[in-house]
Parts: C-alpha cells; structure tokens; sequence
C-alpha cells in the first residue's frame, strides 16, 4: 500500500478542477442539438434550451486521473479494473439517454446488468461487521441480491435528485469528502486520492452548473457520481465487510433517501409509475415556500453537510454515534414531512391517506382509459372516427381542448415533434397531479399523429426552437 503526501493530494484535486473546468466550458461554449434539453413550461422551467451532458466533463476528468495514477503506479488500473470498467458502462448508459431517451426499462435492464458485471468481477458484499465491537455477519446467498441493490440504488438516488441546478453536484461534492475521509482513516491513501480526482471533477463543473445553470449533469453524470461512489465504497473495504462505510455513506445520503422514499410513497398514493418525474421534491417544495433557488440550494447543503459530519462521527465514536445518527434521520423525515407539506396535519394523516387513495383510484381510470385509446389509436379506420372517441376521453377525464375559467393551459410533447396544448383544472396544489392525468392520453395520441398526423379539433404547437451548434451569446 503505497501513501501520498498531502500537497500531492492538493495537486490532484487543483488539476481535476482544472480540466473539469475546461472539457465543462468547451461543452457550454460549443453546445449543439445533441442532448439538449428543452423547456416545456411544466416541470422543466428553465428560459431556455440546456445541454443535459455535463456528465461528459466529468468523466473526462475521471478517467484522465485513472491514466495519472496509473503513471504513477503501473498496478493501478490493474487493481481497480472492475471498479473502472463498470464506471465506464454506467456513464455510457446514462450518456446513451441524455443523448437519445432509453425509457427506464432499459436502463434499469443496463444498471441491472453493470452492477452483476462487478459483481461476477469480485466486487461485493459478503459479510457485514458488528459496528459496536468485534464480530461479523456472513450474507451467504444473500450477498447478490444485498450488492445488486447498493449498486443500483445509489447512483438512482443521486439522479433522482438532480432537478435543480447544483443540487446534484454540491450532493455529489459532499459525498466524495465523506469518502476521503472514509479513506483516510481506514489506512486507504488511493480512496482519499481517487476521491480527491472526482471531487475536482465535481467542483470544477459545479462552476457552470450553480443557479443559474449553463449546463447541466444529466443521466451520465448523475449514473457516473452515483455509481462511483458505490461502487469505490464496496471496492475498498476489507474482506466485503463495509457496515462502516455503508453506515457512513447512508447517514450522508439522508437528503436524497428521505426524497426518494417521499417519491416513493407519493407516486404510489397517486397510482403513477415509481420512475416518474414530478415537481414534488424536497427542493421544488422549498421554493414554493418562498425559497429563492440559490437560497433552497444553500439550505439542503447545510444540512448535507451537517449529516456528513455525524455520518463521520460513526468513525470517530466506532459505532457508538450509530443511535444519535440513526435519531437523527428519523427527526429530520418528520420535521420534513410537516414543513415541506407533505403531510398538512399529523392529526389528519387518515384523512388524508384516503383522500390520497380516493386520488388513485381516479389516477388507475386515467390509464386504463389511456390504454383503451391507445387501442382505439390501431383499431380506428380514420382520424375521424378515433379523434371522436379521443375527446370524449378528454371529457371523461375531466381536462377541455380550449381554455375555460378555473383551467389553464399545458403543452406536452409527442414523439412526431409537435407539442400538445391541453387545459387542466387550475389548482396549485394539485397541478402536477393533473398533468400526470393528461399524460395517460399521449401514447394514443402519438400513435394517431404518427397514422394521420395532425388532428382537427386538437391544438398543437411547434417545439421549442433548439440552437445550432454555434456560440450562443450568453455564455
């Protein structure tokens, strides 16, 4: 085990920034119509078109680090050659969608397939340590399915926050500390450095992607960060005994696990597929309560960073801070769920969960009409016939084709590159909900628009106009 003096570490990360800084400014500067992603005025409420490839910066950065250590230690990428490999293919699933969109089958279908490949490279977790004192729990056949989950959880929990600028990234930061502190104490010098090399990636991305965002991380980025973090994690820990740096890691991913598990119970109150997406996270409910987005950015670092620091204290007590982290995290879901408005009363939670239920049964109806239509959409002769049938869906569903009072107007897009106008019941509280109604309706009416095209009676607008790949002059 070879060590590095700590001014090489600070050279590391000053170069990772560094280029980081240049590939993310060349991707800024030169951004064309691949991977560009466009405002549709629901969810995505950015002034204009966006390059999601950031994570190309990232990786860039990531793998030039990889080449330096292995100047510098011919054994390196020879060791870590299951870690570096499966890096490689979870960024290039995630670039794969930014670039074209894969649909989340298929990509859990390739993290799925990633995570078994370090698995079957030696890469897992076979027996968990007794953080308070001496003793281990062997995981016997359960080590697949224990690995397969922390391989494919992490890197969806970091994408599952990636919905405003910076968040991901700062998240990502925070974490890469955590891990090189991890590795700092466990006697693990090439953890603190290999960290220090993602952490400079981060930061100098993090230079174009703090509010207001020029750039942002996408599926790459997201998948690489989360991944690798994973993935390092499981790597180098003794013998697959990693309760410690699981423990640690968990505690510093409070924010985005008490998020995901939010989503979670939120989409299937709301009868919605669990991948999703919405404007109901954590960082969408502060800025309805008046957070400016800098503001709501600095408040969920704060406390990352304050979770960082007891997830730590996990290493210094040895186990013994286990309770007050383990206190911590349920204290900071319920004051959570009060303040951000998730749950309105604790005394009307039953209330409310049948009110939520009621919600899903209209939800369940919007989808299995949706997929009537989209029956309708093959077995109809002409537009005529289906476009009757289609707005008495609309009906039903209770949405209108023109603007009523009480309804406001959405646009969602079509596979055919034209963007469906439709009006929605005008009720702040419930406006995702309604959009997530509208959109039951669109694979039939993409299947109609790619057979007849237009429909009269319809309102259709054209797609945010994408920049060509020149400078653009704000930038």
């Amino acid at each position: 085990m070879f060590r590095y003096p700590s001014l090489v570490n600070v050279a590391i990360l000053l170069g990772s920034l560094l280029l980081s800084t240049l590939c993310t400014w060349f991707l800024v500067r030169y951004q064309g119509r691949w991977g560009v992603d466009a405002p549709d005025q629901n969810r995505k409420l950015h002034e204009k078109p966006i390059s999601r490839l950031g994570g190309l910066g990232i990786f860039v950065t990531l793998s030039a680090g990889f080449l330096i250590m292995e100047l510098r230690f011919p054994d390196f990428l020879e060791r870590w050659a299951p870690v570096v490999i499966s890096n490689c293919i979870m960024f290039a699933i995630g670039f794969a969608d930014d670039l074209r969109p894969l649909g989340a089958r298929l990509k859990l279908v390739g993290q799925l397939g990633t995570a078994t490949i370090l698995y079957s490279l030696g890469v897992s977790i076979d027996e968990l340590s007794n953080p308070f004192g001496e003793g281990h729990f062997p995981l016997g056949w359960w080590s697949l399915p224990v690995t397969l989950l922390w391989f494919i959880a992490v890197p969806n929990i970091v994408n599952l926050i990636d919905g405003m600028d910076g968040l991901a990234t700062g998240f990502g930061l925070f974490l890469c500390i955590t891990l090189a502190f991890v590795g700092h104490y466990s006697g693990k010098p090439e953890v603190v450095t290999v960290s220090m090399i993602m952490g400079g990636a981060l930061a100098g991305f993090l230079i174009f992607n703090f509010p207001p965002a020029r750039i942002f991380l996408g599926d790459g980025g997201a998948y690489l960060l989360g991944f690798f973090i994973a993935s390092v994690t499981v790597f180098t820990s003794s013998k697959g005994s990693v309760i410690a740096s699981l423990l640690v890691v968990i505690v510093a991913l409070g924010v985005p696990i008490l998020d995901t598990l939010f989503a979670i119970i939120r989409r299937a109150l709301m009868g919605v597929p669990l991948f999703r997406a919405d404007a109901e996270h954590i960082h969408h409910r502060l800025i309805l309560l008046g957070f400016s987005k800098a503001r709501a950015l600095i408040a969920i670092y704060a406390v990352c960073l304050v979770l960082g620091v007891v997830g730590m204290s996990i290493f210094w007590s040895r186990g013994l801070s286990l309770p007050i982290a383990g206190a911590a995290l349920v204290l900071l879901a319920l004051g959570s769920a009060r303040y951000l408005g998730y749950v309105k009363s604790w005394r009307d939670v039953r209330a409310q969960l049948n009110m939520a239920l009621a919600r899903r049964k209209d939800m369940l109806y919007a989808q299995s009409y949706g997929r009537v239509l989209e029956w309708e959409a093959e077995r109809c002769k002409d537009a005529e016939e289906f476009l009757s049938l289609f707005c008495l869906g609309i009906d039903r569903l209770e949405l209108k084709r023109t603007n009523e009072e009480g309804f406001e107007a959405i646009t969602l897009p079509l596979v055919t590159g034209l963007m469906w106008k439709i009006h929605v019941p005008k009720t702040s509280q419930s406006r995702d909900r309604w959009i997530a109604v509208a959109e039951n309706l669109i694979p039939a009416l993409n299947h109609a628009t790619e057979r007849w095209g237009a429909l009269p009676g319809l309102s259709f607008t054209s797609p945010p106009t994408v920049p060509s790949a020149t400078v653009a002059s704000s930038r």
